[in-house]
């Protein structure tokens, strides 16, 4: 394991019992948010944790530990853009767009994913994410049998981003991933500003940047944060997302057809299960589905836009039988 991640991997449960361990695993299930019912009788649970805040920032619903620390994934990469563009990073909003995605692989993404390297004089084999297959659906189809590329895995915008940024300040393309990084550092600074907590969980993500573990109630104060904030930075990147659904996701994916149908609303997912969504006015709501499950969150978020008064497409998954709906996921 890189020495440089030590710090983090696995301290939760180091030379800790098994009852201890066990405690541990049980403030992670949370509560249930959410039932699949069939027929009147609830079929399956997902558990976890939510937390949804008003336009001052107050707690409004709390469910699940909300203090324990949890791995955002992709859901902070608004945040991780901000620090970029705090450092001297200018792109048009499309580009800035698809640096905060996770986008599903379509040639509109590449082109995009392209210009930033070609504007800063930069091709693809200066990526040091992961190899990947196309992560939509229909663009995974359309590879075929080609061989997973670094352009093709869902964080390349970011870490195009991430390279554009380290021409910018002349900082080195090479190890821009490493922790010790000063691109890295400022993000940790992005993070801890907004979320008002430090960081103490660093590991690797699926796409090899560092990953940096908040509590529920931290992530939630950093979008909120980023949401309502008069820092000219924030507004620079909340506005890109909103103006380009298309490249934050991707055709077909839930976060681009509720952004496409509800003025101002800030989407992102991460993987293993975490949704967050703001409203222009601050509200925001933020989702760890316990089980990494994608499955609740078009209801939850349906049911919480209904008490919000938000218009927006039905999103709740039904339950089926010989054709027919018996029954349907509930937010709870």
């Amino acid at each position: 394991m890189d020495t440089n991640y030590k710090r983090i991997c696995g301290p939760l449960l180091k030379d800790k019992s098994s009852k201890e361990k066990q405690m541990d695993t049980s403030l992670f299930r949370g509560e249930t948010i959410a039932e699949v019912v069939r027929a009147g009788l609830v079929e399956s649970v997902h558990s976890g944790h939510l937390l949804e805040l008003d336009e001052k920032g107050q707690v409004v619903k709390s469910l699940g530990s909300v203090h324990i620390p949890v791995y955002p994934r992709s859901s902070v990469k608004a945040l991780q853009a901000s620090a970029m563009v705090r450092a001297g990073l200018k792109l048009s909003a499309e580009q800035l767009a698809v640096v905060c995605a996770s986008h599903s692989g379509s040639e509109e993404h590449f082109t995009v994913i392209r210009s930033i390297l070609s504007a800063h004089k930069l091709d693809e084999s200066a990526f040091r994410n992961s190899t990947d297959f196309p992560l939509g659906e229909k663009e995974r189809r359309a590879w075929g049998d080609k061989a997973p590329t670094q352009l093709a895995q869902n964080c390349s915008g970011k870490h195009a981003g991430m390279l554009a940024t380290c021409v910018v300040n002349g900082w080195d393309t090479n190890n821009y991933t490493d922790p010790t990084h000063p691109l890295q550092q400022l993000i940790v600074e992005e993070f801890e500003t907004v979320a008002r907590e430090k960081i103490q969980y660093l590991t690797a993500d699926g796409c090899g940047a560092p990953l940096f573990a908040l509590s529920m109630a931290g992530l939630a104060q950093g979008i909120h944060t980023i949401t309502i904030s008069n820092d000219p930075v924030h507004q620079e990147v909340v506005s890109a997302c909103r103006s380009n659904p298309l490249m934050i996701a991707g055709e077909g994916r839930l976060t681009t057809r509720l952004m496409r149908a509800v003025p101002g609303l800030f989407m992102k997912e991460g993987a293993e299960g975490v949704e967050v969504l703001s409203m222009p006015d601050g509200r925001t709501l933020v989702i760890k589905c316990a089980d990494g499950s994608w499955r609740p969150m078009g209801p939850i978020i349906t049911a919480t836009f209904k008490r919000w008064g938000v218009e927006a497409p039905d999103e709740n998954v039904y339950v089926y039988g010989g054709g027919k709906v018996v029954g349907q996921v509930e937010a709870r």
